[in-house]
């Protein structure tokens, strides 16, 4: 079928939005309409080949939308049906099958390289295949993934805010709920206020955390931070992050989350813990970077800094978890987005680059 969709065709060049070919769904595969995709960090560095993503691609990977058609064997949805897209993971290796489909060893070769099953390369220019993007690529007017990728939500809520929920909000949450789990009571920083930082602010202040410190390089970040729950804010550009959070609580934090992908940022994540404080780390560096930290600060003070991937989550009960956070006004994450049309994609990139946007949001022509 013909569809619309924005095409990434060389390393740091602008989509474009063309017209392209969509197989049908086979065997496991589910075709959604998307009503609205998600932009997130991982989009761009694949963009600009931080990430090895073969190109030409279809990128996008918060996609939302209807089930249009189903392969044989799919059961978990049906036409019709409200869905959210997240990741591809394999369900055969040792951390899918004890529950960890987010730490799942194919997870690279499924959501970067393309080419691997659970969806296959099905979009075509001219007769040339694209690269699929997590098993989704949402860049379009409809999308392809696997089963395994599609988790039905409530039909009450507004489909076009939820696509986010498929990536950056569920990783952001994720990492407070799933990964860091803090008591009620216990002090949070989170370093970075885009849409995952924010994120997991939301989630510290809904489990009662307190004091909960943000930091960014953005006024406009800190402010909303701050009206989403945030105790205290702290501009990286002129304040020394580390000492301001050392005076607001004595001896630093219980949890910290790192979400901005630059080294010196992760240190002073490492650095501004506590005693038996937990750093989880979820921004998204180019390859290769690495971080000079004081082994004997983390050894002495038995700080534990852990890798977060998709929030530690399972999208088909996570995602619902989030929705039902969302509709009990603890968990506002449409406070984040702006829309912007498909034919807009290239400009909704430079508001989220600029801090402009939180999170971009494409809804898609039909």
């Amino acid at each position: 079928m013909e569809i619309k969709a924005a095409v990434t065709a060389e390393k740091g060049k602008p989509f474009s939005v063309e017209q392209v070919q969509l197989e049908d769904p086979k065997e496991g595969e589910v075709l959604v309409k998307i009503v609205a995709s998600g932009t997130c960090h991982t989009d761009m560095i694949a963009r600009d080949q931080e990430y090895p993503v073969p190109l030409p691609a279809v990128l996008g990977h918060e996609g939302a939308g209807v089930v249009k058609k189903v392969g044989d064997g799919v059961r978990s949805v049906a036409e019709g049906d409200h869905v959210v897209l997240s990741f591809s993971y394999c369900g055969g290796c040792k951390s899918c099958l004890t529950g960890h489909p987010y730490a799942c060893e194919n997870f690279f070769e499924l959501n970067f390289v393309g080419d691997s099953p659970n969806p296959p390369r099905r979009i075509r220019r001219n007769g040339e295949y694209l690269t699929t993007f997590f098993g989704q690529s949402s860049f379009g007017t409809y999308a392809l993934a696997g089963e395994r990728n599609v988790v039905k939500v409530d039909r009450e809520v507004d489909l076009s805010l939820l696509g986010p929920l498929g990536c950056g909000i569920q990783t952001g949450a994720g990492a407070v709920l799933n990964t860091l789990k803090p008591q009620a009571g216990s002090s949070f920083a989170c370093f970075g206020c885009g849409a995952v930082g924010l994120s997991a602010l939301m989630a510290a202040r809904a489990i009662g955390c307190t004091p909960i410190i943000a930091i960014d390089i953005h006024d406009n970040r800190l402010r909303l931070a701050e009206e989403l729950g945030a105790n205290h804010t702290v501009n990286g550009k002129d304040q020394d992050a580390v000492k301001v959070i050392r005076e607001l609580t004595g001896k630093g934090v219980d949890h910290s989350v790192e979400t901005t992908g630059v080294a010196s940022v992760l240190k002073q994540a490492v650095e501004s813990l506590t005693f038996m404080g937990k750093a989880a780390v979820i921004g998204a560096p180019p390859i290769g970077t690495t971080v000079e930290l004081d082994i004997n600060d983390v050894l002495v003070q038995e700080k534990t800094i852990t890798g977060v991937v998709e929030g530690d989550s399972v999208p088909q009960i996570f995602i619902p978890q989030l929705i039902t956070l969302y509709k009990q006004g603890k968990f506002p994450f449409d406070r984040l987005i702006r829309f912007y049309g498909l034919d807009d994609i290239n400009e909704a990139i430079r508001d989220s680059e600029s801090g402009v946007t939180i999170k971009p949001v494409i809804r898609m022509p039909h």
